[in-house]
């Protein structure tokens, strides 16, 4: 495959039609994007997410339930596109649920149900009522869009959830902080890092604008938050935060390639252009998502308070 001489960025850019798909037009290059728009609406969200944190942590759990619904409807009419029809009104139902459901079971009425039991429960009725939904439809084409339900489920609130019960324990504000500021340190390093010395693609068949180099900038940038979060706001070791660092560059870049590979399947570039200057929703969540159960995990082992 040939490569053009710009750099080899890290962020994922042009999405390819896959393999057997009509070649389409070349869409605008991402750099072209409208970045003042994208700045603007990062620092707006980042805003919220401290404002939330500091004095109204209900206001992340909206955010959170908001951003699944938006995400798992992109997806969903992403799928369409290939034919595929899962049953969106019990998923859309499900993100709020999922999201604000366990919360208030850890916050106000904490001798019901502890949060990881509700949250069981709420997916568990998410799936149930997903996969009775379809049933009127008739029994054509069920397998396949039943097993659309599933994924769209497991990928978007299931993952997101994590970031809740992160935010339920102790410190919960600062866990948030560090898995957020890591996510997002590892994006800008990935980006200055590619486009500045990217020459050597990470993987070409998925992505061929992301690099080796790009990945390098990401880890410096990563662990560099991954230190400063865990020794300032989480009072832990330096090297608990080395392990931060590290392990979520590596599954949020494998979050990355998956909506890639999602994309690629499908033959488009973005999910949809709902945030200005980033796309879609489901753009911006994809490191996240995975970076969520990640992040919870190595908190919860060996950050106090979990």
């Amino acid at each position: 495959m040939r490569y053009s001489r710009e750099p080899v960025t890290s962020d994922s850019v042009t999405e390819t039609p896959a393999e057997g798909t009509p070649a389409q037009p070349a869409p605008a290059h991402r750099v072209g994007r409208d970045l003042s728009a994208a700045i603007g609406v990062g620092v707006g969200f980042g805003a919220y997410v401290v404002v939330c944190l500091l004095f109204f942590k209900p206001g992340f759990v909206l955010l959170v339930a908001a951003a699944t619904w938006f995400a798992s409807r992109e997806l969903h009419q992403a799928l369409q596109k290939k034919g595929i029809e899962a049953t969106l009104a019990p998923i859309l139902a499900g993100c709020v649920v999922i999201a604000f459901g366990p919360y208030a079971m850890a916050t106000w009425l904490p001798d019901t149900l502890t949060m990881t039991a509700a949250l069981l429960a709420c997916l568990a009725l998410t799936v149930l009522a997903a996969l009775i939904w379809r049933m009127p439809r008739g029994p054509a084409g069920y397998i396949r869009d039943a097993s659309a339900s599933v994924l769209i489920i497991a990928y978007v609130p299931l993952l997101a959830s994590f970031s809740l019960l992160m935010l339920v324990g102790a410190h919960g504000s600062a866990r948030i902080v560090a898995y957020i500021l890591v996510v997002t340190m590892s994006d800008t390093g990935g980006l200055i890092a590619g486009r500045t010395f990217g020459r050597h693609p990470l993987a070409p068949k998925i992505s061929p604008k992301k690099s080796w180099e790009g990945l390098v900038g990401s880890l410096v940038f990563g662990i560099a938050a991954g230190v400063g979060t865990a020794v300032l706001g989480l009072k832990v070791p330096f090297w608990i935060g080395i392990v931060l660092g590290v392990s979520l560059v590596a599954v949020g870049t494998c979050g990355d390639l998956v909506e890639s590979m999602i994309k690629r399947d499908i033959g488009i570039k973005d999910m949809s252009s709902f945030l200005p200057g980033h796309g879609g929703v489901m753009d911006r969540l994809d490191s996240l998502l995975f970076a969520a159960p990640v992040a919870w995990m190595i908190m919860y082992v060996w950050v106090p308070g979990g």
